[in-house]
């Protein structure tokens, strides 16, 4: 019970603009005003909050303002993608300490590992952080995942990774604690985490990457799962008339609304010169840019092409809110803001035509507020979260 009512109080201040004192936190919490004055000064002591000045509030004595020490505690997360691995250095507020993206030349498990431990370590010694004051490493990866075991088995875009045990490996050659996450929820993490004061609604997080993903926030807690692989949507059927998919349906996910099926429908529309066959994470990334900043100059193919692929998605983002019944939509992911302006102009009015619940509410769809580093950034939250953010299931008695 102490330890949860510490995460209480220090939740409550870190979620604080100006941060707060000892009587709003009784306020805010509903401890008694022994109970967190014996905890403030505990954390006090740990340097996790300060003491920042005093505020007049009425009447009595000035009231001891309470701040979170942001730089008391550190975590780092790390995006493996097909195409690149983004790093970044967070402090215990979610700012971003340090960042370093590093292009992926082979997706052998082994030598991406240790580009991972190698890169850590720098970005470390960058931000002259304490290796004693980093809370852990936190790792967004494809699914699925074996989540128990912290295993990556098989991504489809990973050739090579089957069954690799990326939680030990890593934690061995860096020391420290790893957690590896769906990238997915990772990024729904990262949303609620570093979104500014109280957050409690239900909403749909949709992963732009070189895969394309769901995750599921209710009541302000990421969804994770039975067997913590929520939101695998590439075989849901968005084009009945589409292309066949390996799984044996048509126009699925996988093959309509990714980057590489987008891509490789601009080149069949004549939108890129050269070979209309190249493939690869790289090219299909770079390609994608182009067209992007093709549709933004005004070219009518590479629009109609982006237009196209806003509309399939906006079928996926339908199915999935009339099932879920979410308070709201917040797309991102590293290819998010290549075709944000685009979807956001085509999407919203396409979900209140299929939406069930037109009739009742509208479902705002916004971008993510964290950026096309949200995967990274979320796994990093993901640490944070796992140390710090109180559960009631925390009081639960073993049995």
């Amino acid at each position: 019970m102490g330890d949860f009512n510490r995460s209480v109080i220090l939740e409550a201040i870190r979620r604080s603009v100006e941060g707060l004192s000892r009587i709003e936190l009784v306020e805010a919490t509903g401890l008694s005003a022994q109970t967190v004055t014996n905890i403030t000064r505990r954390l006090l002591d740990e340097a996790l909050i300060m003491e920042a000045g005093r505020t007049i509030n009425g009447p009595g004595k000035p009231r001891v303002t309470l701040r979170l020490v942001a730089e008391s505690r550190f975590s780092v997360g790390v995006h493996l993608d097909p195409a690149v691995i983004t790093f970044v250095v967070l402090d215990m507020s979610g700012a971003v300490v340090r960042r370093r993206i590093v292009r992926v030349a082979e997706q052998e498990p082994r030598r991406v590992i240790e580009t991972m431990a190698r890169t850590i370590d720098g970005l470390l010694d960058e931000a002259d952080v304490d290796r004693r004051r980093v809370a852990g490493v936190g790792v967004a990866a494809p699914g699925p995942l074996d989540a128990e075991r912290g295993t990556v088995i098989d991504p489809p875009k990973l050739q090579g990774w089957h069954r690799v045990a990326l939680r030990e490996v890593l934690a061995e050659a860096t020391g420290f604690p790893v957690i590896v996450e769906k990238d997915t929820t990772s990024a729904a993490v990262g949303e609620v985490w570093t979104a500014a004061g109280a957050v409690d609604d239900s909403f749909l997080f949709l992963y732009l990457g070189t895969g394309i993903g769901a995750s599921l926030v209710r009541d302000g807690e990421a969804v994770r799962g039975s067997s913590q692989n929520f939101g695998e949507v590439g075989h849901i059927v968005v084009d009945p008339d589409g292309p066949p998919c390996a799984c044996g349906s048509r126009g699925c996910v996988e093959v309509v609304c990714t980057p590489q099926a987008i891509v490789e429908r601009a080149d069949a529309a004549g939108v890129f010169d050269g070979d209309p066959d190249a493939r690869g994470a790289r090219v299909v990334e770079e390609r994608f840019t182009l067209l992007s900043e093709r549709a933004g100059e005004g070219d009518p193919a590479a629009g109609a092409v982006l237009r196209g692929a806003a509309a399939h998605l906006a079928m996926l983002v339908s199915v999935l809110t009339n099932i879920l019944d979410v308070d709201r939509v917040v797309l991102g992911g590293p290819f998010w803001s290549r075709v944000a302006d685009v979807y956001l102009a085509e999407i919203p009015g396409r979900l209140e035509a299929r939406s069930a619940t037109r009739a009742v509410r509208e479902i705002p769809v916004a971008g993510t507020v964290v950026g096309d580093d949200v995967g990274a950034v979320g796994a990093a939250c993901v640490v944070l979260d796992s140390a710090l953010t109180p559960r009631a299931s925390d009081l639960y008695l073993d049995r």
